[in-house]
């Protein structure tokens, strides 16, 4: 049986990722869905192009978004006989050359980065007379790093926040001073932020020929993983890393594009073909990750988004066995909801699942706090991710000293995991049983973590010592490469991106929290969050639940309806679901699909939504109605309406009915039109189902 990382078989590799790794020197694109195996591939490739002599380990270059992705890179190229290729974050690879380069660019010592942004943000807002609070401050700051991150300069940001209409945190004009003030300061101080490093480095590359010809002989070939997500700034520098040489592969999934908000953008991935017309294309859609029911849940919501790129058009296949089917609930309220989620994790341990196995995600950090009181309650450990640093945590820099201090003495041929636990038992207090009370509890489960990775590092390295398991956590600390600990998960959606868990609670889910209330009427902003639910759905293995309450604490009366991107996903039958368009008994009216409120009016009775309910119409299966309609209109020679409403078409359109007792479903659809369209009908949304 495939494992979650892919197939077994004599090289572990499916056809499509062997494709990838065997894929020659040049520019390759690997178009990977969720659970297909993507750092398999990549950390694969890497080794095939080192053991086949396409390039020495050292000469090669990955770069990631995140440290913990980096650090995974590093410990799964060792295992493949690969360690000395450079695996790091844009930010950090970037600041070790600037460093390197700086005396011979600029002379003298390199600029330190910038200690509190905060306080030169809020001195350039004084002088703008913008406001100067905390929030405000944030903001202004969050500002910056998009205008820096998408190459726009304070001369220009006015007009580009016009163009791209963004929601500034003020005037744009102002918001424009701010940042040209914060630059003129930062400058003077001579310190750098973070998106500075990414800047100076790529123009010393550019404009210093002797720094180009240096750093382009040091590394031949790229690897970017997660390309989607890649901003204009830092496209910029992977273009000076590459100056007119081809030797880079490409990692990505347009589905997963999550931080536009921040600059990034799906389209150098999507046009990588077009840049590179000779690239090596592969699709990864096998996905090994999550069970036939989560994929398809998985599939349903994404497929749903409107205008998507060709190249995104990623369809997931599940290849491990049947599991549950999505569970759906909804609540009368916040507490309600999280002591119902306590109670199913309760369930779940019972059952034999690890805690760490388990997670509960939600759109914004704020909503963690209901679920962090009924863990408690029910004495069920947890870890909020994004919370504290793990190897910040007292009681592990106690153990990390006290580990140090006990490797001079350890014995020759001694068992690495044994001396650990040793050690910590006697100088850091672990036991062989855990302690009562949750923040002893958590203290204990993160000594215990200590412990795996002295396991992890035995089983690679059967003579490693205290010596080197200091090392290895040296390393892990500074990549933030914190290892399992025993607790569930409490992770906002953005903070799961890249993780995954057997059983995964998605909570929260109603409108102005998923799509969140700022999206607005932003159809662009509606599908980034269309693609955030994606992600969380996508980061389960075998159980999935969704949930949502209708107010925020008890007493208050239903104010809320749940997410518009559960429609189509909630199966009719589904206590939860309100998805019907016949009248209840006693002549009750119909109900909003989308939200189930009781519809008035005819047209909202045909399309079965509210008037202010949002529309999920397919466009372009719309335009193919109407051209279907107009052609039947003028065989017959009637006016169109005849033939069938704008109204009807529509709710075809946003329904997408797929047999006659669901197209009979949609109000203006008798059985005479039934009898003559109903084929027709039904055979060209078949089609289009089957295109897309």
């Amino acid at each position: 049986m495939p494992g979650p990382g892919g197939p077994t078989g004599a090289d572990g590799l499916d056809p499509e990722q062997r494709a990838a790794v065997t894929a020659p020197r040049g520019p390759v694109c690997v178009l990977a869905g969720a659970g297909t195996g993507k750092t398999r591939t990549i950390t694969r490739r890497i080794a095939h192009l080192v053991g086949q002599g396409h390039v020495v380990a050292g000469q090669v270059l990955a770069v990631t978004f995140t440290a913990r992705a980096a650090g995974e890179l590093r410990t799964r190229l060792k295992a493949l006989d690969a360690p000395g290729v450079q695996a790091r974050t844009f930010h950090a690879a970037a600041l070790r050359q600037l460093r390197y380069f700086w005396p011979q660019v600029v002379g003298g010592q390199p600029w330190p980065l910038v200690e509190g942004k905060l306080r030169i943000v809020g001195q350039a807002a004084a002088r703008a007379k913008a406001g100067t609070d905390s929030d405000a401050l944030r903001d202004l700051a969050n500002e910056i790093e998009w205008a820096k991150s998408s190459l726009v300069a304070p001369a220009d940001y006015a007009a580009e926040a016009a163009r791209r209409k963004r929601d500034t945190p003020g005037p744009a004009e102002q918001v424009s001073r701010v940042y040209a003030g914060y630059e003129e300061l930062k400058n003077a101080a001579e310190v750098l932020d973070f998106d500075d490093l990414l800047l100076h480095t790529a123009v010393a590359l550019e404009e210093h020929r002797g720094v180009g010809e240096e750093f382009r002989s040091r590394y031949r070939c790229f690897v970017v993983d997660e390309y989607q997500d890649v901003t204009p700034l830092q496209q910029r520098l992977l273009d000076a890393w590459l100056g007119d040489r081809d030797d880079l592969t490409v990692v990505g999934d347009a589905n997963q594009t999550i931080y536009t908000f921040a600059g990034a953008s799906p389209r150098h991935l999507l046009d990588f073909p077009r840049r590179f017309p000779d690239a090596t294309v592969v699709r990864l859609q096998r996905d090994y990750r999550s069970t036939p029911q989560i994929v398809s849940a998985a599939n349903q919501l994404i497929s749903s988004a409107r205008n998507r790129p060709a190249g995104s058009r990623l369809q997931l296949v599940g290849q491990l066995p049947p599991g549950p089917d999505p569970d759906f609930s909804e609540h009368d309220d916040e507490p309600a909801e999280a002591a119902a989620v306590a109670g199913r994790i309760l369930t779940l341990l019972k059952d034999g699942t690890e805690p760490s196995e388990i997670a509960v995600l939600f759109r914004i950090n704020a909503q963690s706090e209901a679920f962090e009181q009924a863990l408690s309650d029910a004495g069920v450990p947890y870890q909020v991710r994004g919370g504290e640093r793990f190897f910040a945590r007292p009681e592990i820099r106690r153990a990390m000293v006290a580990l140090r201090a006990a490797a001079p003495d350890q014995r020759p041929g001694t068992d690495l995991v044994d001396v650990t636990r040793a050690v910590l038992g006697a100088r850091a207090g672990l036991t062989d049983e855990p302690p009562k009370g949750a923040t002893l509890r958590a203290a204990w489960e993160s000594l215990l973590a200590l412990v795996g990775v002295a396991e992890e590092l035995a089983a690679v390295e059967p003579g490693a010592d205290l010596a080197r398991l200091c090392t290895e956590l040296d390393t892990r600390a500074d990549s933030a490469q914190a290892p399992v600990v025993q607790g569930v998960t409490l992770a906002s959606l953005h903070a799961a991106k890249g993780l995954e868990w057997d059983a995964v609670f998605l909570v929260g889910l109603a409108d102005g929290t998923l799509p969140i209330g700022h999206a607005g009427d932003d159809e662009a902003a509606i599908e980034e969050e269309r693609r955030l639910f994606y992600v969380g759905v996508t980061r389960a293995r075998r159980v999935l639940s969704m949930s949502w309450s209708l107010a925020r604490a008890a007493g208050r009366g239903p104010k809320r309806r749940r997410s518009r991107f559960l429609h189509g996903l909630i199966p009719d039958s589904h206590p939860a679901s309100r998805v019907t368009g016949e009248r209840r008994p006693g002549g009750a009216r119909p109900r909003c699909r989308v939200c189930g409120t009781p519809l008035f009016g005819g047209t909202a009775t045909k399309l079965m939504r509210c008037d202010d309910c949002p529309s999920d119409v397919d466009l372009e299966l719309l335009d193919r109605l109407k051209q279907w309609r107009a052609g039947e209109a003028k065989r017959q020679d009637v006016p169109a309406f005849v033939v069938l409403t704008d109204a009807t078409l529509t709710a075809l359109a946003e329904q997408r009915p797929a047999d006659p007792s669901a197209l009979v479903g949609i109000p203006g659809i008798g059985a005479a039109k039934l009898d003559r369209y109903g084929d027709d009908v039904l055979r060209l949304l078949a089609e289009h189902a089957a295109e897309h």
